[in-house]
């Protein structure tokens, strides 16, 4: 500084120098170049597996079985906003600032962590609401395999709650022994069994290719009903549709946890030498005073977080090939045989319904099934500690959140309560409903508010491109006012009115 200049601040900050990108970033756009950001394709991968339970493999089947091709719209409506917009939005704040989201949404005015301990709440008291749908099927399907080995003396529900909490017991088990590495490995390949046995079945049953096109972009139509329609969707339409919306994606912390493994693939200015003291830094100030104003190295850092847009493209598009796939399918073979499709057979009744088309479909569709929803609930526990782990430590900083203890309590609390769930055999319409509400269409536009939130934290020169945020503003919209008529539909059907 020049002699007699004062400083009025303590200490200053150094602002991080960024390094040059190297391998598949300096390569200029060809075929090469495509595979190799192909090959990074993996947290979105995991999101969009662990997102495909009960919402893509049931609702949307029973939405197809009486409104056909003409609700296609809400998947595509849904994979837009939130697998695309809300999953990029909230993955690229930690690709750029290197910062997990919990360490800087915990200042958010207000009470410390009001927002964080929001989301874990609201999940933890859905999660066993969202982990019955998805595991009581299952069991009903396992006793329709297994019906002739098993002794006729006892009642078939109560076997079919028996192999449940099995399902659910032996996920959680093998939840735990899971590491990152492995799970990630496990969750591709479970990608790949879900689009390819998506994309079989639904050629087989040979549906009906343009009105599956006009259907998926003729947004805001609401078909009539047909006489088969389900009793529930006929009294409150509105808060059936949303659901199907909400269950379309997953729940909230399967995009909290996104940034949490980005930050782990170290893309972006994670992947920075000193990354634990940028972050060190960042938790203890109120703006991200560390980034470099030189446009060149605003370059370098927007160019080392390139892999972000295409994982999480290729996620959106996975989510919506094999939703559309389980939509379509109910369209094309449920619908014309006026299946009411309700009870807790779910995937039976799919079985039946699709071995008078073509006997190989059942195993196809089988495989498929059960290979999704056996990995959505094997990773949600990875999810949820990763998730309450990082909230946790931003919240209170003094203590220590060990991971394997966390996922370990919350594994016991799972099975708790989906126990007493299942055994209390709560109708399948409520618990979807009300889990569809508190886990997705209250809780996403929350975070998605947030991500926007972040995003203008950010340097002007880091902020996203107006076409992106344009696109996020109107994403957000759509998420709140589905989340508006779901929580309207709900209150109705609980409290009348």
């Amino acid at each position: 500084l020049p002699s007699g200049q004062f400083v009025a601040t303590e200490v200053l900050v150094k602002k991080v120098s960024i390094p040059e990108p190297s391998g598949i970033y300096t390569e200029a756009w060809s075929l090469r170049k495509i595979v190799g950001l192909l090959k990074m394709f993996g947290p979105a991968a995991m999101v969009a597996s662990l997102a495909i339970g009960a919402g893509e493999t049931i609702v949307v089947v029973r939405s197809g079985a009486w409104a056909g091709y003409d609700l296609l719209w809400l998947i595509t409506l849904s994979c837009i906003a939130k697998a695309y917009f809300v999953t990029y939005m909230i993955g690229r704040y930690t690709a750029i600032s290197g910062e997990y989201i919990g360490h800087r949404l915990v200042k958010l005015p207000g009470p410390r962590g009001w927002l964080l301990l929001m989301i874990v709440m609201l999940e933890m008291v859905g999660a066993p609401l969202a982990w019955v749908p998805i595991s009581k099927p299952c069991g009903d399907l396992f006793h329709y395999l297994l019906r002739d080995t098993l002794p006729a003396s006892v009642p078939e529900h109560i076997w079919e709650n028996l192999i449940t909490s099995v399902f659910v017991g032996a996920a959680l088990l093998m939840a735990l022994r899971l590491t990152f590495d492995k799970l990630e490995r496990q969750q591709l390949i479970i990608c790949a069994i879900l689009v390819f046995g998506t994309v079989t079945g639904t050629l087989l049953v040979r549906p009906d290719f343009f009105q599956t096109a006009y259907g998926a972009v003729n947004i805001g139509y609401l078909p009539e009903f047909p006489s088969w329609t389900p009793e529930d969707a006929v009294k409150h339409p509105a808060l059936t549709m949303t659901t199907t919306f909400g269950y379309v994606g997953g729940s909230v912390m399967a995009y909290a946890v996104y940034a949490n493994w980005v930050g782990i693939h170290k893309w972006g200015l994670a992947g920075h030498k000193y990354i634990d003291e940028i972050r060190e830094h960042a938790f203890k100030t109120d703006e991200i005073d560390y980034l470099p104003d030189a446009p060149e190295e605003v370059g370098r850092l927007k160019r080392l977080a390139e892999p972000l847009r295409w994982d999480v493209s290729l996620g959106a598009i996975v989510l919506f090939f094999v939703t559309a796939g389980f939509m379509v399918s109910g369209a094309a073979v449920l619908y014309p045989l006026e299946s009411r499709f309700e009870g807790w057979s779910l995937l039976t009744n799919q079985a039946h319904v699709w071995s008078n088309i073509h006997p190989s479909l059942v195993w196809v569709y089988y495989i498929c099934i059960l290979a999704a929803l056996w990995g959505t609930l094997q990773a949600l526990p990875e999810v949820y500690a990763r998730v309450v782990q990082e909230f946790f430590q931003a919240v209170w900083p003094d203590r220590e959140w060990d991971f394997r203890k966390l996922q370990r309590q919350i594994c016991i609390y799972i099975f708790i309560a989906s126990m007493t769930i299942i055994w209390l055999n709560i109708p399948f319409d409520i618990l979807t409903q009300i889990a569809g509400f508190l886990l997705a269409n209250f809780a996403i536009p929350l975070v998605m508010v947030a991500a926007l939130y972040l995003n203008f934290k950010l340097p002007a020169a880091y902020r996203v491109g107006l076409p992106t945020l344009i696109g996020s503003v109107l994403s957000t919209g759509v998420l709140i006012g589905f989340g508006a008529i779901s929580g309207w539909g709900l209150w109705g059907k609980l409290f009348g009115g």
